[in-house]
């Protein structure tokens, strides 16, 4: 590569970063730093109309919560600045009207009121809805179809306009991606796009190729559904700043969800995250929730975003950060639609928390427990706890669950699961078993273990028969890790507190 790599993420502040998204910003991501080149994201905000508040703040928080930030962008600074496209306003007209001079653009006098009627008009079964194009572009009010004179006028009244491309007739438009390799296109068959709008902004066509060269883009990563306006944009490079001066590109497949491509109404529906993290709607209220508030860790999320239409050829699954950046290579991306399992996506997370060190999770944890309204007031507890239980967990919020009773006795006790089964002869074993407890000197979960044994030895009783009753003496129901460890973690006291008060329930 004779350039340096430059790549960027760019976009509009319109709402939630959809984990599609986020892929796209891993990718590029990765890219950038196995070849030791520049990430920036870029804000294209030129739609207005569109623009929500709080949108940007939310990107930014997304990506530091990846750990994906980038080397550039509106809060990280750089030299290529301004990185939001609105502070570049000026810029786009410039190029815009040198299109215009050069013949492969024109000024578009039309109201939107004859837009709709060109629409309705050449309407047809075959064509249900013409375009701005070749063929209808001379039946309208723009400066191909009026008089110099004419359109000079309208200019100098301040008519309102848009500057729309000038695309050729017949001309065949290629390139290069680097996922999917050739590709063609017939510049026919492709409308005017608008460049210009009324109101100065750019639209996305104008401004990304702009954009892309002031900012030195070596290359350029997106999402397929941006294919059908790539002779657009090509013709833009070849026009403006030359073939040569434009990036490589590849187009990343679509994720799929249980219905065609993914989206926020699968995650309503089926009952899983499409956001990286949680997003309210500022106009409505609506919460939608993310993959953070989920329970699901950064490492775990850009892993199996990872593997999402990638994969380096071999079995391997679980990959950190630095082993993605040293393996990734475009070459490997699939051109096929990569489908989302929300199943498989809970595996990684649990594969994440078996690996993760028990002091990493313990902020995590803590903060949970604490919104339940658990406190937690010895750290190294915590931790043990953490310790005994991470196996079982598959989400960070699994830890509230399968921990609380650590912390605070059970509300309910599930005596009858033992009732059908229980009689004096166990009744009187627990009494002599907390006996033994309260004169212990060693609390360890073998010695307990021992204990209750012999003890059982000595009554005739089958120690795996007593295994669940002093189960769901110490924590409510049938659940948890092995009970001595429980136990042991418990401390002598709460223990026989637990027991005794579950005892007398039995009798």
């Amino acid at each position: 590569m004779n350039k340096r790599v430059r790549v960027r993420f760019a976009p509009s502040p319109t709402g939630g970063l959809h984990l599609g998204g986020v892929r796209t910003v891993l990718f590029n991501y990765l890219f950038a730093r196995k070849h030791g080149g520049d990430f920036l994201v870029r804000i294209e905000d030129t739609d207005q109309n569109r623009y929500v508040p709080g949108a940007e703040e939310y990107i930014f928080d997304t990506l530091k919560w990846c750990g994906l930030e980038p080397d550039e962008s509106v809060q990280h600074g750089g030299n290529y600045g301004p990185y939001r496209q609105s502070e570049r306003k000026a810029s786009y007209r410039i190029f815009a009207e040198q299109l215009v001079n050069a013949g492969h653009a024109y000024y578009a006098f039309d109201t939107p009121e004859e837009l709709e009627t060109m629409r309705q008009e050449y309407k047809t079964p075959e064509n249900p809805s013409p375009q701005y194009d070749h063929s209808i572009r001379m039946k309208m009010r723009n400066s191909l179809s009026l008089t110099a004179e004419e359109t000079a006028q309208l200019l100098a009244n301040g008519t309102r306009h848009v500057i729309r491309i000038k695309m050729p007739e017949n001309e065949t438009v290629s390139f290069t991606d680097m996922i999917r390799g050739e590709v063609s296109f017939e510049s026919g068959t492709v409308d005017d796009k608008v460049l210009l709008k009324a109101d100065g902004m750019p639209t996305y066509h104008l401004a990304v190729v702009v954009d892309d060269q002031a900012m030195e883009i070596s290359h350029a990563f997106r999402g397929e559904e941006w294919l059908p306006s790539a002779p657009v944009h090509i013709l833009l490079w070849k026009y403006l700043f030359g073939l040569d001066q434009m990036p490589q590109w590849a187009h990343f497949p679509l994720i799929l969800g249980p219905s065609g491509k993914l989206s926020k109404r699968d995650g309503a529906k089926y009952g899983f995250p499409v956001f990286a993290m949680n997003w309210t709607d500022p106009k409505t209220g609506e919460l939608t929730e993310g993959f953070k508030e989920k329970g699901f860790l950064p490492e775990a999320f850009i892993n199996l975003l990872a593997l999402l239409g990638w994969n380096e050829g071999t079995e391997q699954e679980i990959y950190t950060k630095e082993e993605l950046i040293q393996k990734f290579s475009m070459e490997r991306v699939h051109s096929a639609g990569a489908k989302f399992d929300y199943e498989k996506a809970k595996w990684f997370n649990h594969e994440w928390l078996k690996r993760l060190e028990v002091g990493s999770l313990k902020l995590e944890v803590k903060t949970l427990l604490t919104e339940k309204g658990i406190t937690v007031t010895d750290d190294s507890v915590l931790e043990k706890v953490i310790g005994l239980v991470k196996d079982r967990c598959q989400l960070l919020t699994d830890f509230v669950q399968q921990s609380d009773y650590f912390f605070k006795a059970p509300e309910t006790i599930d005596t009858a699961a033992v009732k059908p089964k229980w009689n004096e002869a166990k009744q009187l074993f627990f009494a002599e078993l907390i006996r033994n407890y309260e004169l212990a000197t060693d609390w360890e979960a073998h010695t307990l273990e021992n204990n209750l044994k012999e003890i059982a030895a000595v009554n005739d009783l089958k120690p795996g028969e007593l295994m669940l009753p002093l189960r769901i003496m110490l924590v409510g129901g049938k659940f948890g890790p092995g009970v001595f460890d429980i136990a042991a973690i418990l401390g002598k006291a709460e223990t026989i507190k637990r027991m005794e008060t579950a005892l007398a329930l039995l009798q």
